[in-house]
């Protein structure tokens, strides 16, 4: 076990190096020059190259490159062009909001795709399997965004139940929290439970075309017990694999819906840098992503070593 997760460990290192590297060209790559994007627009010349230096930008990228890494692994980001702040403060000042946005996300995904998901492989075939297989492909198809502007239209300004946007924290109050994080956390979380329900319906149809299956219903094992205890417990590795992809991306992912719903988070700060031309933030920002992405694959292999013994061999 420890020489199986040891050599995941390396293996997810060298694409962390690999995706620092990346990160940094692409970001540099981005059009527009972040010292004239701070000037003002009668900034002469020399007053342009004076902010580059102050920047760094001046440096050779090998050098740019070596000192933002350096800083990474200790745990210092550099700091904002256009804030003058840390870039790991203001990212643990919003990281909570996409947190908490992301976990209610992926409950209300794992709420409607699992009893969906082994309801349409029961029922292989009839009206509700038909059913959960077009609401399915309908919320695969609809862009988040366009699902969170309806949302809004419908619930906030039609019927006028929901605010349209904002955030409140959970210290503000339960109730109050819930109100402003639930268009943002159903808009994400229905797009990603459709994908879990595909996911957990083939892997249902799966175990229950197995020989097992067939020997156990023979010898008279009640359905409900055959579909819970066996089957999908046996679909349950694939399932997993789809909700802790489906956690990344919901983590990763969320800019147009924090933008959409003014939600103060990682996204929408995302964002916003990207704008600004700001290199140091919009660094940190996809790097922490593709950490944080990392980590949860890393998570998922340890989880499937230990449900499936096979794998650590």
């Amino acid at each position: 076990m420890a020489r199986f997760l040891l050599g995941r460990a390396a293996t997810l290192a060298l694409v962390l190096f690999g995706a620092s590297v990346l990160i940094f060209l692409v970001v540099r790559a981005l059009p527009g020059d972040p010292a004239i994007a701070m000037m003002t627009s009668n900034a002469t010349p020399a007053e342009i190259q004076a902010m580059r230096e102050a920047l760094g930008l001046h440096l050779p990228l090998w050098q740019q490159y070596l000192t933002w890494v350096g800083g990474a692994v200790t745990g210092d980001l550099g700091r904002s062009f256009m804030y003058s702040n840390g870039v790991a403060a203001m990212i643990a000042e919003r990281f909570p909001v996409t947190l908490h946005v992301s976990l209610v996300a992926l409950a209300i995904a794992m709420a409607i795709a699992i009893p969906a998901g082994v309801l349409s492989a029961r029922y292989k075939g009839g009206a509700l399997d038909h059913m959960f297989r077009v609401v399915a492909m309908i919320g695969i198809s609809m862009p988040v965004f366009w699902q969170g502007l309806l949302s809004i239209l419908l619930f906030a300004v039609i019927l006028g139940w929901l605010p349209p946007g904002g955030y409140q924290p959970l210290s503000a109050g339960l109730g109050l929290s819930t109100a402003h994080i639930i268009l943002p956390a159903v808009a994400l979380g229905t797009a990603y439970a459709a994908t879990i329900t595909r996911m957990l319906r083939s892997s249902m149809l799966d175990v229950l075309g197995r020989e097992h299956i067939a020997v156990a219903r023979a010898h008279g094992v009640p359905e409900r017990t055959i579909i819970w205890t066996d089957a999908f417990r046996n679909a349950l590795i694939p399932t997993l694999t789809a909700a802790g992809f489906s956690f990344g991306y919901l983590l990763a992912g969320a800019v147009l819906t924090e933008v959409i719903f003014n939600l103060p988070g990682m996204g929408r700060l995302l964002y916003e840098s990207i704008l600004s031309r700001d290199y140091p933030l919009v660094q940190g920002l996809v790097l922490l992503n593709v950490t944080l992405f990392v980590l949860i694959n890393f998570g998922m292999d340890a989880l499937y070593a230990v449900l499936d013994p096979r794998i650590r061999r």
